[in-house]
């Protein structure tokens, strides 16, 4: 079992994966997301700039078809927290972690960290080595983020060109780089 380093319980593979108290004294639930979730992730990512709105549909597929390795965060039943990811296929000791978003109203709380050890903590992350990662130059946030993963759980994180600029995006998308995180033993 995978214990956080940022909660005092440890978190289950189960349906509702853990319960957070938060400054707000409310709690939040992190959970599987399920084909109803859909609608209420695409309108979270539409509300979390500079990360690209893709289609509802691609959020209705990460909800289904990839909920082993997304996660959703609700707190009062609302949802103000998703994280879309996927074990590399070509090299499945490796998370992908795809999008982090969380509501304006959630934070400074942590959640997002915290949703990062909840998909760690799942059964189906109990062979990743690595977390990687596409980020910006201009996106403070998360490279905020990543860099306190690799802090906290990592050996040493690498950053490379992933998607250039103007090599793969033709000049209408900021480079993108992959941050590579070995995970500590």
């Amino acid at each position: 079992m995978w214990r956080s380093k940022t909660t005092d319980t440890a978190v289950l593979d189960s349906e509702v994966l853990d319960r957070k108290q938060t400054k707000s004294n409310t709690q939040f639930v992190f959970r599987k997301p399920a084909i109803g979730d859909g609608g209420n992730i695409y309108r979270l990512i539409t509300q979390c700039p500079p990360l690209d709105v893709n289609s509802a549909y691609c959020n209705f597929l990460q909800a289904t078809h990839f909920k082993e390795t997304c996660v959703v965060a609700e707190r009062e039943g609302d949802v103000q927290g998703f994280i879309s990811g996927y074990i590399r296929p070509e090299q499945p000791d490796t998370f992908f972690v795809w999008q982090v978003a969380v509501s304006p109203k959630a934070r400074g709380e942590g959640l997002a960290l915290s949703m990062i050890e909840a998909l760690l903590a799942r059964k189906v992350a109990q062979n990743v080595h690595f977390i990687e990662t596409t980020i910006t130059e201009d996106n403070a946030g998360s490279w905020a983020l990543f860099k306190k993963v690799d802090r906290l759980y990592g050996s040493g994180g690498q950053r490379s060109v992933f998607l250039d600029e103007q090599e793969h995006f033709n000049g209408e998308h900021d480079t993108e780089y992959l941050f590579r995180i070995p995970l500590k033993k």
